[in-house]
C-alpha cells in the first residue's frame, strides 16, 4: 500500500505517529523557509509541513517545486497544528514531512479543482476526470451509489430478483427512435439498443420469476433537449399476480424509504390525482404540488361581456400570484413578454391586482366591473395583495402555457424548495391518443398497457374514451416513475395492435414472440420504471441530472471528452456492409 491512512483520517489521537499519505496537491504556500501543502484524496485534505530546519534538506528542496495536482507520497510525523482550522475534520493536526516521493507531475489544470470551480459546464465535461476530483462532484456520485444500494436492499428484502436483460435486441417502430447496431455476421441486419426492457420483463413474468428488478441502461435516439441524455438509467420493476393497488403500495413504500434514508425527511401517504384533474388544475400531468397557484377557469365569468379577446377563446384560465399586487407595471410587462416568448407561445396576458383595500385594478378595467374581477379572484382563490395572471386560447395550448408560467413564478418566488418533497400518483391516463398527422391512434404509454377493466367494453366503439390501467409517480413537478398493469391475454393484445394500426403480419413480425408466450399461461402482471438519474438529482436537491452522471453527454448528445460519436474508417464500414464513403 502506498498509504497507511487517507487524507481524511488523521485526528489529535494520531499525534506522535509516523504515517504515510498519498494524494494530489490541492495547493502549496511557500514562505521561503517553510512550505505548506494541502494534500487531497477522495476522503479529505491534510496539511503537510516542509520545514527548512526540521525536514531533510533534499525533501525541503523538492517541496519548492510542487504544483497543483501533482501526485505525491509523503511520510512523516503527525504533529499538532498551531493555527487550527475548525472547518476541516483534519484541521487540528498536520504532517511534518520527512520523505517525499513524486509519483506523477501534472500540467496546470484548465480550471480550478475546488468546490466553486471557474470552469464552464462544457469545459468541465471535456475534462470530466478532473471535474470528478472536486468535492461536489464526488459527493453527488457517492449519493447516487447510496440511492442504488438502498434500492437493491429494499427490493431484495421484498423477494425481488435482479435479472439482466439483453442490450442487443430487435428494433420496433413504436415510440421513440432506436439506436441501431449493424450486425457484421448477418449482412444488412441490425440490432437495436433497448429503450426499456419492457417485453423481456413481461417474459420473465411468464417464466415464473414473479418479482423482478434491474438497474439498467436504456437508450433513446430522440431530439435532444436540455438536461436529457441519449442514454439513461432506469430502476425497472415487474410483479406477477398483482393489481394496480399492489403496485402503488409497493413502490410508494420504496419511494418513502429512499426519501427518508437519503434526506432524513419523512413524507405522508402520497395523494392521488386523475390525469384529467391534473390537466384541469395544473395544466400538466406532472404537477408540482409544493405550492398553490391552482388554475381557475373563468369562461362562464369572463365571456360575453364585450371583450372579444376572451369571447373568441376556447378556454380562459388564470392563477393567483402571491404578493403580485405589489408588482410595478414594468415587472408585469416583463411577465407578459415572458409568456409571449416562442418557447411559451402565448399571444398576451391579462392581469388584475387585488389591492389591500378590497378594490381591483386591471388591464381590462374598461370591459369589466369590479364585481366581475371579484368573482375571478374568488375562482382563483386569490387574497388581498395578490395578482391574477390570465391567459386565453385553445384549451390544451393555454393550459400548457399557464403551467409554464406557474412553474417559472414558483421558481422566482422561492416556492419550489429543494429540501421539501411532495410526491403524488397521477392515475387514469387515456389509453390512446389520436394523431391527426397519421390519422390513427397511438398508445399514450406503450402497446402493452391494459385498459381499466371497467372500460374493456368501450374499446370497440369508443376507444378514445378508454382509460389505461396506468400510473405515474411525480415528485416535485418531475415524473420520476411510470408504469401500468400489462395486457396478459393474447386476444386483447391482438385487439390493441389492431387499434394502433398494426396489420396482423406486422404485429406477428414485431411482437410474435410475446404473443406466442401469452399462449402458455401468462399470469396477470404489472410494473413500473423509475428514472434513476432524475430521482437521484431530486433527492440531492437539484433538478439537473448531468452532475449525477459520471460521464454525461452534452445538449447535442456528444461526449466531448472522448469526442463521440465519431466516423468509422472505410474498412470497418465495409465489414458492416454499410455503403457509406468516408472522406479522405
Amino acid at each position: 500500500m502506498l498509504r497507511t491512512h487517507s487524507c481524511g483520517d488523521l485526528r489529535p489521537e494520531h499525534i506522535g505517529k509516523t504515517v504515510t499519505l498519498s494524494g494530489w496537491v490541492q495547493k502549496a504556500r511557500n514562505k521561503g523557509f517553510i512550505v505548506w501543502v494541502d494534500l487531497r484524496d477522495r476522503y479529505g485534505i491534510t496539511q503537510l509541513v516542509f520545514d527548512e530546519e526540521r525536514s531533510p534538506k533534499e525533501v525541503f528542496e523538492k517541496a519548492q517545486s510542487l504544483g497543483r495536482e501533482f501526485v505525491i507520497q509523503v511520510r512523516g510525523e503527525v504533529i499538532e497544528r498551531e493555527s487550527k482550522n475548525p472547518q476541516m475534520p483534519t484541521g487540528a493536526v498536520e504532517i511534518l514531512v520527512q520523505e517525499l516521493n513524486l509519483l506523477n507531475a501534472s500540467e496546470t489544470p484548465p480550471f480550478t479543482i475546488e468546490d466553486e470551480s471557474d470552469g464552464g459546464e462544457e469545459l468541465r465535461m471535456q475534462y470530466r476526470y478532473l471535474d470528478l476530483r472536486r468535492n461536489p462532484m464526488r459527493e453527488k456520485l457517492i449519493h447516487r451509489h447510496r440511492v442504488a444500494i438502498q434500492v437493491r436492499n429494499y427490493l431484495s428484502d421484498l423477494d425481488f430478483i435482479e435479472v439482466e436483460t439483453p442490450y442487443l435486441i430487435k428494433s420496433t417502430p413504436e415510440g421513440a427512435r432506436d439506436f441501431v447496431v449493424p450486425s457484421r455476421m448477418n449482412s444488412g441486419q441490425f440490432y437495436a439498443l433497448p429503450q426499456s426492457p419492457q417485453t423481456f420483463k413481461q417474459l420473465l413474468m411468464v417464466g415464473g420469476m414473479d418479482r423482478y428488478f434491474q438497474i439498467v441502461k436504456c437508450f433513446r435516439d430522440e431530439d435532444l433537449r436540455a438536461d436529457r441524455q441519449p442514454e439513461f438509467t432506469q430502476i425497472d420493476c415487474e410483479m406477477a399476480f398483482v393489481d394496480q393497488e399492489d403496485i402503488l403500495q409497493t413502490f410508494e413504500g420504496l419511494t418513502k424509504h429512499l426519501i427518508e434514508k437519503t434526506t432524513g425527511t419523512t413524507v405522508d401517504d402520497f395523494p392521488r390525482m386523475t390525469y384529467a384533474e391534473a390537466m384541469k388544475t395544473y395544466g400538466n400531468d406532472k404537477p408540482d404540488i409544493r405550492f398553490g397557484m391552482t388554475f381557475g377557469e373563468i369562461n362562464d365569468l369572463a365571456q360575453n361581456k364585450g371583450f372579444q379577446v376572451f369571447d373568441q377563446q376556447e378556454l380562459v384560465v388564470g392563477i393567483a400570484v402571491p404578493g403580485g399586487a405589489s408588482y410595478s407595471r414594468k415587472e408585469i410587462d416583463g411577465w407578459i413578454d415572458w409568456v409571449k416568448r416562442p418557447q411559451v407561445g402565448a399571444k398576451g396576458m391579462v392581469w388584475v391586482k387585488c389591492l389591500e383595500d378590497g378594490t381591483y385594478k386591471s388591464s381590462v378595467d374598461k370591459f369589466f366591473e369590479s364585481s366581475d374581477l371579484e368573482q375571478w379572484a374568488k375562482r382563483m382563490n386569490a387574497q388581498a395583495g395578490d395578482a391574477l395572471f390570465i391567459l386565453g386560447g385553445p384549451a390544451h395550448e393555454t393550459r400548457t402555457q399557464l403551467s409554464a408560467l406557474r412553474m417559472e413564478l414558483g421558481n422566482r418566488l422561492g416556492l419550489r424548495k429543494a429540501d421539501e418533497f411532495a410526491p403524488l400518483w397521477v392515475v387514469d391516463f387515456p389509453l390512446l391518443e389520436w394523431d391527426e398527422e397519421s390519422q390513427r391512434y397511438h398508445a399514450m404509454h406503450h402497446p402493452f398497457t391494459a385498459p381499466k377493466p371497467e372500460h374493456l367494453e368501450m374499446l370497440k366503439d369508443q376507444p378514445g374514451e378508454v382509460c389505461a390501467n396506468a400510473y405515474d409517480l411525480v415528485l416535485n413537478g418531475n415524473e420520476i416513475g411510470g408504469g401500468s398493469i400489462r395486457i396478459h391475454d393474447a386476444d386483447l393484445q391482438s385487439q390493441m395492435f389492431d387499434l394502433l394500426g398494426f396489420s396482423k403480419e406486422e404485429a406477428q413480425a414485431q411482437f410474435g414472440f410475446l404473443m406466442g408466450a401469452f399462449q402458455y399461461g401468462a399470469p396477470p402482471h404489472g410494473g413500473i420504471a423509475f428514472g434513476l438519474d432524475r430521482l437521484v438529482a431530486i433527492l440531492g436537491g437539484d433538478e439537473s441530472i448531468r452532475d449525477y452522471i459520471a460521464f454525461p453527454k452534452n445538449n447535442s448528445g456528444r461526449d466531448v471528452m472522448i469526442d463521440a460519436p465519431a466516423p468509422l474508417d472505410q474498412e470497418q464500414l465495409n465489414e458492416l456492409y454499410l455503403n457509406i464513403q468516408t472522406e479522405d
